[in-house]
């Protein structure tokens, strides 16, 4: 997967614990929700990532070695 969206979905995460963490340091509750699924959403599609990369891992093996015989 594209490290920039690795990235940004890891920076998402952890705008939204912050955003949870000021929410609950000000007792916004509002505020506290929001980070936490922000964090949740930015979570999922790191898991979603981390499963197409192994997918993609089990395809590539599946295919096995290129013969160069074959050229």
């Amino acid at each position: 997967m594209d490290s920039h969206n690795k990235a940004s979905d890891k920076a998402e995460e952890l705008k939204g614990k912050a955003k949870a963490a000021a929410g609950k340091a000000t007792d916004d509750k509002g505020l506290e929700a929001e980070g936490k699924t922000d964090a949740a959403k930015g979570k999922s599609k790191q898991f979603g990532d981390d499963v197409k990369d192994s997918l993609k891992g089990v395809k590539d093996s599946l295919k096995g070695p290129k013969d160069s015989s074959e050229d």
